[in-house]
């Protein structure tokens, strides 16, 4: 039986505006998915964006959903999940939204282990204002701002989240969109911050700039760079040259941060 989709969208917000050949809608997917099949309830359940093409998504989305200003998801976020611990908390958010204007809240938020999954729509570009360079944008790369190629070199979302002490941290990809399915639930269930990097592609402003091919060629190249973390172990290092692994890089358990400031709470009150 198809899955139905309607029970989770606003159809008076539709059509979305995302580009042609977008993948976006494919992350969106696996996040409704994802949360239909760990039965969350649509009005415990807040999705909170700052701003950029992934912002976009709450808006489709029929759950309790909040449009934040540029950077600063996790900051609404944070606070939403302090004020009420019970409710399901999800960011959504691009590489430039999070890492770059959010970046400070991004580390800090990682360090904390709050209840707080944060989905990261990792395009390598900033889509909707132009195309600038994000700090995902890989070295030589072009992009609006660096007409000649990106001298920066990218951050790996995986390795900023573990080095941060993100608790849950994976990698997937809009070609890969069951397995991603799949950790965005893990994440959700996660009682810690999780960070999922959702590798998907800009046809518009990346893809056209650096003739990377059609939106089916930017997401059939996925199934060719990537290689799974168990497959990696078999593979050598001339093998994996230039290869993006992808999987579930950590799931430990730690303490919750509501949890914690609970006690503190609790204390100060003299219990």
């Amino acid at each position: 039986m198809a899955f139905n989709y309607d029970q989770y969208m606003r159809p008076g917000k539709l059509p979305h505006i995302w580009c042609p050949g977008c993948a976006h809608g494919t992350v969106m997917k696996a996040i409704i998915r994802a949360i239909d099949r760990v039965g969350l309830e649509k009005d415990r359940t807040v999705i909170v964006s700052g701003i950029g093409c992934a912002s976009r998504m709450p808006g489709y989305v029929d759950f309790n959903t909040l449009h934040t200003t540029h950077g600063r998801s996790l900051a609404f976020a944070t606070g939403v999940k302090m004020a009420d611990p019970s409710l399901n908390v999800i960011c959504v958010a691009g590489d430039g939204d999070s890492l770059a204007i959010g970046g400070n809240h991004f580390i800090h938020a990682c360090r904390r282990n709050i209840d707080i999954t944060m989905i990261v729509f990792n395009n390598n570009i900033y889509g909707m204002t132009g195309g600038q360079f994000s700090p995902t944008t890989p070295h030589g790369r072009l992009a609006s701002t660096t007409p000649y190629g990106n001298p920066d070199y990218a951050f790996d979302v995986a390795e900023l989240s573990m080095g941060a002490g993100a608790t849950y941290v994976s990698r997937g990809t809009v070609y890969h969109a069951v397995p991603l399915e799949r950790q965005i639930a893990d994440g959700i269930t996660h009682n810690g911050f999780s960070v999922i990097d959702a590798l998907c592609t800009c046809p518009t402003t990346y893809g056209r700039r650096n003739k990377l091919g059609s939106p089916i060629d930017m997401i059939l190249w996925f199934k060719d760079n990537t290689v799974g973390i168990k497959a990696a172990q078999k593979l050598s290092p001339e093998e994996m040259e230039g290869k993006i692994l992808t999987g579930v890089f950590r799931n430990d358990i730690k303490p919750e941060y509501c949890e914690e400031y609970q006690k503190i709470v609790e204390m100060a009150q003299g219990g």
